[in-house]
Formats: C-alpha cells, structure tokens, sequence
C-alpha cells in the first residue's frame, strides 16, 4: 500500500505549527529525564555492576543501564537535532547554546559502544577471511604452533596447504590479539570518560536544562502559528543536494577500485571518499527527525528511508573499522603475518565500504510505486 504521511512541500497538507514542534521536544525531553533516572537507579553513575556480579540481578542492572545510556543517547540527538532544523522557531541565544552540549553529551556516552561494536566486526572478519573453526583471539597459540608444524612439514618434503593460507591463519591470530589489546584500551578509556561526564558539572548544566525544557520550550512570538513544513522540507533538500553530489555512478558498481587506492598508507587521516557519505548520513538523520515532530513523534514505516539508513550505518562502521585496522598495521615493529592479516582485513573493510555504498545506491534510487 502506498505510504500515507505528511508531505513537507505539500501546500493542500495540513498546517503543522510551533506547538507542535513544543510537544515533540517535550516529549524527548521528558524520555532523557527516563532514561537518566533509570541508568542512576541500576548503577550506570558507578559504571554498572562490577564484573564478579555479572549473573542474575548484577547481569540484568548492567544491560539496562546500557539501554538507558542508548536511550540518553537517542533523546539528546533528536532534541539536537529539532533545535538545528527548526532554529528560527527557537530562542536562538538558548538553542546556540544547547545544541553543542547535546552533541557532546552524545558522542561521548557513544563511544564506549562504538569500540566495542568495531572489535567484535572486526575479530569476526578475521575469522570469516582465516576460515579459523573458532574467533582469532580464541586460537593465538594454537595458530603459532600450526605455523611451526608447517614449517617443520615444509622441511621434510610434506605436502602443505597454500602459503597464503596459513600465513593469514597465523597472522589473523595475532592481528586479533593486538586489535584486542589497542581497542580494548580505548573502550575502557571511553567508559571512563562518560563516566566522569556523567559526574561532571557540565552534565548537570545539561541536564538542568532538559529539565527545564520538558515543562517550557522557548518558542519564538511567532513560532505558535506558524508552519513547520517549509524547514522540514529544507532539510529533505538538504539532503538531497547532498545525495545529489555523492558519485552514485561509481557506488552503482559493486566495485570501486579507486576505494582502495590509499590503502594502508601512512597517512593517517581518513579517507577522503568516506567524508561526503558519512555527512550524508547525519542529513537524513535530520530529515527524519523533522519527519517525526510533524507526525508527533511517530515516523510512519518508509522502506526507502529505513534501508538507506542501515546501509549508510554499514558504510560508517565498515569505514571507521577499516581505519582501526590500518592503524593496528602501522604499530612498530610487528610481524609480517601480522601485518599481512592486517593488510587482508583493511582491504575486506574497504570492500565491505563499497557494498554499503551500492546498497544505498539501490535503495534511494528505488522509485516508490503506489498503490493503484
């Protein structure tokens, strides 16, 4: 059936005013203030319960006080982002001001997350492209003492599996200890860092703040009569435009060659393809949270939007482990294995990148066929 929902650039739709904007912003004020309450409860300002107590009630506190952190997380991007789409409608002195605290609040509570997602792509990778029977880090000594038996079969004249093969069964082992070791230690530097942000005295100014918006939203004179749709319809433009830029051409291709031109080159900063994309995912974030405060809150199922959202999410995550492993080859001193297992799995990130790409090639260039 065809999609029915507000139309932004519909003039014949009905007028979507400043209340309602005041209400949706309310209501994610008030599911932050949830949440806040619900990680304190189950010990989210001590970091969760202590790792003896990981069974039954203990268990059960950490992973709400993980949702309640999601949550947290999920109400200050779309606060964030109401106030830069709808800003005119807004105090502009308080909007200025809360929307880069919003945006810290959430890239900071977001990264413990992020490290521990990208090791376990990133171990699993190396599984999948090492055809281990088990995850790399599971098989270090065993692997090493393959590759000496190899070595030992190799000098008495028996026949062996392909070079390449072991190679990257030995190498996958030790590459996954050492992204274990690098990415293990940034996720508890990160876990700290929330914490001591959730403690600190700039969180509780936020947090005052949201307070304070859940019950009065600093509405422009104007903004109660007027219409909401002619911003949200910027933001679908703004989007678009960005689309438009993106070369759909070459992702239309399961293939990109030209992705893997820097490769493991020391250059460490990122790669200058990924930029546009990953922009082009946080514009239709905005575009669907202005969807939501036109709908109240509530995104009517858009196939189209929803998996040219995932696959942006893949292209993010594939990008930003590919990164991760690159890094890991440029530690010093390390073995070759190692580094040719690295080298296998930027390469594999670089190309799951690609894939990404055309799936949101296919995706947003679907035409949306109505129901008769």
């Amino acid at each position: 059936m065809a999609q029915q929902h507000l139309d932004p650039t519909d003039p014949a739709a009905e007028v979507v005013t400043g209340d309602a904007l005041a209400a949706y912003l309310r209501t994610q004020a008030t599911e932050f203030l949830r949440a806040l309450r619900l990680h304190r409860e189950n010990g989210g300002a001590n970091g969760g319960a202590p790792a003896r107590d990981r069974s039954g009630a203990g268990e059960k506190g950490a992973e709400e006080s993980v949702d309640a952190t999601r949550a947290l997380r999920r109400s200050a991007r779309r606060i964030s982002g109401s106030l830069h789409t709808f800003r005119p409608l807004l105090d502009p002195d308080w909007s200025e001001e809360m929307r880069p605290e919003l945006a810290w609040l959430s890239g900071t509570l977001g990264l413990e997350h992020a490290y521990e997602a990208r090791l376990e792509r990133l171990l699993l990778a190396l599984h999948r492209l090492s055809g281990a029977a088990v995850l790399p880090t599971q098989t270090l000594e065993a692997a090493v003492a393959a590759g000496a038996s190899t070595a030992a079969n190799n000098a008495g004249g028996q026949a062996t599996a392909a070079p390449e093969r072991g190679n990257l069964t030995v190498g996958a082992a030790k590459a996954g200890a050492l992204l274990e070791r690098q990415l293990t230690l940034a996720r508890t530097r990160a876990h700290s860092t929330a914490l001591q942000a959730l403690g600190s005295s700039r969180f509780h100014a936020v947090a005052d703040k949201v307070a304070v918006l859940a019950s009065e939203v600093p509405l422009t004179p104007v903004a109660p009569t007027t219409d909401l749709r002619p911003l949200a319809a910027a933001a679908e433009e703004r989007l678009t435009d960005a689309i438009t830029a993106l070369p759909l051409v070459v992702a239309g291709h399961p293939y990109n060659a030209e992705a893997l031109v820097h490769g493991l080159s020391p250059d460490p900063s990122p790669h200058p393809q990924d930029g546009p994309w990953h922009q082009v995912r946080l514009l239709l974030r905005l575009h669907r949270y202005a969807l939501e405060a036109l709908h109240g809150g509530t995104l009517p199922m858009d196939v189209r939007l929803l998996a040219a959202g995932q696959a942006l999410n893949r292209h993010r995550d594939a990008s930003e482990a590919a990164a991760a492993a690159a890094q890991a080859a440029r530690t010093p001193r390390i073995a070759p294995a190692t580094a040719y297992a690295l080298g296998v799995l930027h390469a594999d990130q670089r190309h799951e990148v690609e894939a990404a790409r055309y799936a949101f090639q296919q995706a947003w260039q679907k035409q949306v066929v109505s129901a008769p």
